[in-house]
């Protein structure tokens, strides 16, 4: 089994990605995950959001980010206008407020698909996996390394192990698709 652990743990990380991706899925509330992703351009460096100021929940609804360093606030504001987040950066001077709109029927189907897209997207990643991991036995088996049988079981038990992630690929779906109906 030790010849799986490698594409096992490409399968996990694949996973992790997932819901990694899922956390800048932005629902109805408010939450500094969906932030990851945006730098702003700190001293000509590329910094993330959370390297230069404080990111707070003041309430369920609205995002509170306010920078260590007063200059770097209208780089902030123009790095979250020009990122795919689709909300208006309130900016006070010293504060920018992020207010998260109630979701909408539309807009709710529409995470839906983005979170469905997700999904399928980790489904290819983990057939991949399987597809290297088989080429992988192939070789060894015409190398002679292993048997025929020993290639066939080894094949199996990669399908078995690639059949587990995409259903726990379609649970995590589910679960985030029902978060935001919920909502």
């Amino acid at each position: 089994m030790s010849d799986y652990k490698e594409f096992t743990d490409r399968m996990e990380k694949t996973c992790s990605v997932l819901l990694e991706s899922f956390n800048s899925v932005r629902a109805g509330r408010a939450n500094a995950a969906v932030l990851d992703k945006i730098t702003v351009d700190y001293y000509g460096t590329a910094t993330p959001i959370q390297q230069v100021a404080t990111i707070s929940t003041p309430d369920p609804r609205t995002l509170a980010i306010q920078p260590w360093d007063g200059s770097v606030l209208k780089a902030i504001e123009r790095a979250i206008q020009a990122s795919d987040l689709g909300i208006n950066p309130q900016n006070d001077g010293r504060v920018i407020r992020l207010v998260f709109p109630q979701l909408t029927e539309e807009r709710r189907r529409d995470l839906a698909k983005q979170v469905k897209k997700y999904g399928e997207e980790a489904k290819v990643a983990i057939r991949n996996i399987r597809r290297d991991a088989i080429d992988k036995f192939k070789k060894q088996q015409k190398a002679s390394e292993i048997t025929e049988d020993d290639y066939k079981n080894m094949e199996k038990d990669m399908q078995k192990e690639t059949d587990n992630y995409i259903k726990k690929i379609d649970e995590l779906c589910a679960k985030k698709e029902k978060e935001l109906s919920e909502i």
